[in-house]
């Protein structure tokens, strides 16, 4: 399986900055992968021989809940403090590559598909064997009544079966925590539509959402806009923006999906 992830480098100097079709608006961002380049990447403190496509960030009035980067890593770098805040928790998940994740003493491959979610508090380490290329989603646990952090996760998306929508095998999803453990406030989710599969209608609900297209082509729909999205494309939607989705060509469209859930909505204004 291949999975997509930002090209680097820098496009020809004859290319029409217009054509690449990045948005910012009141309900979205677009961000497309033809953007993801050398001059865009981030360094990160603690961090060894790796650079970051920050591609969301906590906005006031936009989408406030997480952060979202595309880390690459140059064999033998890592980290061995990756994460400043004690409060986050972490979703990994592995595009192309090699590597070990420690995670309290215990060593973790990590290979193409690997997923891995890692509570708040946590002490964790990564280090590259190969150059190694991955997706980092952070947010920071939110507490509730009764519930502690949940439990590690060490998975990947070979070994977790889709589950498709009632009716249907053309749209499904991989979820890799189980949707009814109340303890998760965040899921990290791969969405697949087959040849043709579709959201029907146009969802719109309280949760905000990160989508980073891993494979294949579709019309996707962005509040009012229909924008045609493909391999290492970035989609950031904010609550209540409303979405849908066709499926192009003949191959599966596959993404990686953010989203929070599983708590009260804070009464503060």
């Amino acid at each position: 399986m291949m999975y997509a992830f930002p090209p680097g480098g820098l496009p020809p100097l004859t290319e029409d900055p217009a054509a690449a079709g990045a948005r910012f608006t009141e309900s979205y961002a677009f961000i497309p992968a033809g953007t993801m380049r050398d001059i865009t990447a981030s360094l990160l403190p603690g961090w060894r021989e790796a650079r970051a496509w920050i591609i969301a960030r906590p906005l006031t009035g936009f989408a406030e809940t997480f952060a979202q980067y595309a880390v690459e890593i140059a064999p033998g770098g890592g980290s061995d403090t990756p994460e400043p805040d004690a409060g986050a928790e972490a979703g990994l998940f592995v595009a192309e590559g090699a590597g070990i994740l420690t995670l309290e003493g215990a060593e973790h491959a990590l290979e193409p598909g690997t997923y891995i979610y890692i509570p708040p508090g946590r002490s964790w380490s990564l280090r590259a064997s190969s150059t190694l290329k991955l997706h980092w989603i952070r947010k920071r646990w939110q507490p509730a009544a009764g519930l502690t952090p949940p439990d590690p996760i060490m998975t990947s998306d070979a070994a977790t079966p889709v589950s498709w929508m009632p009716g249907t095998e053309t749209w499904g999803t991989t979820r890799f925590a189980d949707p009814a453990d109340l303890r998760h406030d965040m899921h990290v989710n791969i969405v697949t539509f087959t040849a043709g599969g579709r959201i029907p209608f146009a969802e719109t609900h309280v949760m905000e959402h990160g989508l980073y297209v891993l494979e294949g082509q579709a019309d996707y729909l962005l509040n009012r806009d229909w924008i045609t999205v493909g391999p290492g494309d970035f989609m950031w939607l904010r609550a209540f923006c409303p979405q849908a989705c066709i499926a192009r060509g003949e191959g599966n469209f596959r993404y990686l999906l953010y989203k929070d859930v599983n708590r009260h909505v804070a009464l503060t204004l």
